[in-house]
């Protein structure tokens, strides 16, 4: 049984992001990813400010949330907490000041968050508690792919004894994408994906959509997307995810070494289904900083890699599935083929004092498609192979 410590004084805190720390029966508190997010949140923000690049406008670009910036919390409500953390830029990747998404009651469905015309919630902590970060997460690079791996989680509902890849206690998850590419020499990059919650077969992981900012030979990683993951969220419904690679070696997801900025989201948070948002990624101050729609949620430090990850050599942004076998029964992107006009799309990648954008796309099997529509969008996805 679960009971609950008085509620979090966070300040500056909206009420509905306020967490209520779980605790077991000997009243010690659980680890969850909204109890890092209230640690996150304790520490003063110090440093530069500097000045980045527009998206031209146009058709795919997608109009600020109305809603004012929230106001910074009081000098004297820090000055007993954590040591200062850094600061982002003063504007996000695609310009304009940061201001607070709009944000759900805790536990709100991606369905209920597009009635109601918000943007995100955080999750119920059982939801929360029940996740598994070191779930599979599939990596490419700009000439090869990881097309499967072992692994030690199995998915709620494991395939059947003798199914192809399977194998008792450590199955194998077959990793399919319809992806764009470039070398590409920038500070960052950020685009407008469609957020969708695409059907997930009982024994498949996720299917998920990202950005990757990656090192020219591919082994160092920042990623930023949504994902229906039910092994790391609980859940059929997207949710934010951040995840980062160290000398090709996986880490986990949103927890491993991100440190949080934002206080009204956070990775792991449910997402208002089949909208478009922006996502970006960009190093500004020795770090890598990640925004999503009209904030920055936070970043991962500059020491990750020994400070010798500065700059992209390579822009990746794609549909993935993570699947028990080859030919997986999962949807990719809103389930549409890609040849069809309404399929989840890949629009405005723009690069941060990068070169001129002209992305590669391509499939790296026959389940899913791409379809080009221009040098920085393209459609991708599809039903699956059942």
């Amino acid at each position: 049984m679960v009971r609950r410590a008085a509620e979090s004084r966070l300040p500056g805190v909206p009420a509905s992001r306020r967490s209520e720390a779980p605790m077991n029966e000997d009243g010690h508190v659980l680890k969850s990813r909204r109890g890092l997010l209230a640690a996150g949140l304790t520490a003063a923000v110090i440093g530069t400010i500097g000045v980045v690049s527009t998206l031209n406008a146009g058709a795919e670009q997608i109009p600020a949330a109305p809603e004012p910036a929230a106001a910074p919390a009081d000098p004297a409500d820090a000055a007993s907490e954590a040591p200062p953390a850094l600061r982002p830029p003063a504007s996000l990747p695609w310009g304009g000041r940061p201001h607070s998404v709009r944000t759900g009651r805790d536990g709100a469905s991606s369905k209920s968050l597009k009635a109601a015309g918000l943007t995100a919630a955080a999750p119920d902590e059982v939801t929360e508690e029940r996740g598994e970060e070191h779930a599979p997460k599939g990596r490419t690079s700009r000439n090869t792919f990881l097309k499967s791996a072992k692994t030690d989680v199995v998915p709620p509902e494991p395939p059947p004894t003798g199914s192809p890849g399977a194998e008792v206690g450590k199955p194998t998850v077959n990793f399919l994408y319809s992806v764009g590419s470039q070398a590409a020499v920038s500070d960052g990059a950020y685009a407008n994906l469609t957020i969708s919650k695409p059907k997930l077969a009982k024994t498949d992981y996720h299917s998920l959509a990202e950005i990757a900012v990656q090192s020219a030979d591919g082994a160092q990683i920042v990623e930023v997307g949504w994902t229906v993951d039910r092994t790391v969220n609980g859940d059929d419904d997207p949710h934010l995810f951040v995840y980062h690679w160290v000398d090709r070696k996986p880490t986990c997801y949103n927890t491993c070494g991100f440190v949080q900025y934002s206080k009204n989201i956070a990775p792991g948070d449910v997402l208002a289904q089949d909208r478009a948002a922006r996502f970006g990624i960009q190093f500004f101050n020795g770090a890598w900083w990640v925004a999503f729609d009209s904030e920055w949620v936070g970043y991962f430090p500059g020491q990750i890699w020994d400070d010798t990850f500065t700059k992209s050599g390579l822009v990746q942004i794609f549909g993935e599935v993570a699947a028990a076998s080859p030919k997986p029964c999962t949807e990719m992107g809103n389930g549409r083929a890609a040849g069809d006009g309404g399929a989840a799309r890949i629009g405005s990648v723009s690069y941060l004092n990068g070169p001129a954008i002209e992305m590669n796309v391509r499939a790296t099997s026959d389940v899913y498609a791409v379809s080009k529509m221009s040098t920085r969008t393209f459609r991708y996805g599809g039903p699956g192979a059942c």
